[in-house]
């Protein structure tokens, strides 16, 4: 089911998965809710959670006015989901975020702790866009130009804004047809078919006109809830190090490196589910962070 729900003057598009009275676990998009798979969304709901995805401000169904010039900052950001997860239980709340929402719920949880009991972390990295510390590794530098030298596409004609998603897919090493299919449905639930609009919803060019600081790394040791952090062991974007950086800093966190690039496949989201439904408790499969070095 998806609707909106209103927090703090904002207007963010929300989808439901499973029984509304089940604990709750709240997937922030990086940017659209459809980063989340919709197989991964059901599992979850499968295993007794009441799943909602969300769309971040100017994606979606979500608040958009000018994604070329946000008057908000990442720290907004983390308000949005701590407000939204009171708004939807008065529990707290499993928290994920993938991608550059990866980088909202790291301070949504460090920023607003009482709201969140739990954390998933899946292909992100400790600092915000732009320059990576220098222990962290980069974006790969041949995969980023292959991607980003690509003409734009017309983002008025929806199949061309498809293809190239799904190019860009297969530059990263995802799946083309899966990336193509959610790239119609992105331009279907975008509020407009501008420039900027519409490379917010399909790229999160958004994250590089925000305010991102101050810094948040150093505060990763205060975090006191489980933590899982996923990472696709072919992830060129943030590869694969970051993952293990988060995973070493936060205390007694639980590192899974899938064999995958930036998206989590369909064929994964079995695997995820489980992790994420048994964080706290140990399984088979999964490593605490400081035995990881040596992990695929």
């Amino acid at each position: 089911m998806t609707t909106t729900v209103e927090v703090g003057g904002v207007t963010l598009g929300v989808e439901h998965f499973g029984d509304d009275t089940a604990p709750l676990v709240l997937l922030a998009g990086g940017t659209t809710m459809l980063s989340w798979p919709d197989a991964l969304c059901a599992a979850l709901a499968g295993g007794g959670r009441h799943v909602v995805r969300y769309d971040l401000r100017d994606a979606g169904a979500s608040t958009t006015l000018d994604p070329a010039a946000p008057q908000y900052t990442l720290r907004d950001l983390a308000a949005d989901a701590a407000a939204l997860a009171r708004a939807l239980d008065d529990r707290p709340a499993h928290l994920a975020g993938i991608g550059v929402g990866g980088m909202v719920a790291q301070v949504a949880a460090l920023d607003h702790p009482a709201a969140f009991s739990a954390l998933t972390l899946v292909g992100t990295r400790p600092v915000a866009p732009g320059p990576a510390d220098d222990d962290l590794p980069d974006h790969d530098a041949a995969t980023m130009r292959r991607l980003f030298s690509r003409s734009k596409p017309d983002w008025s004609d929806r199949a061309a804004v498809a293809e190239f998603a799904a190019a860009g897919a297969e530059i990263l090493g995802n799946d083309p047809a899966a990336a193509q299919e959610r790239a119609g449905r992105t331009w279907d639930r975008t509020p407009g078919t501008g420039p900027a609009v519409q490379m917010a919803n399909q790229l999160g060019t958004i994250f590089a006109a925000l305010d991102c600081t101050p810094r948040w790394r150093e505060r990763l040791t205060d975090l006191a809830v489980p933590t899982l952090v996923v990472h696709g062991a072919r992830d060129p974007f943030f590869p694969v190090g970051n993952g293990r950086a988060l995973a070493r800093e936060i205390p007694g966190a639980t590192l899974l490196v899938l064999e995958a690039a930036t998206a989590i496949p369909d064929a994964a989201a079995g695997e995820v589910a489980v992790a994420m439904l048994g964080l706290g408790e140990p399984r088979a499969g999964l490593l605490p962070a400081r035995a990881c070095r040596n992990t695929r």
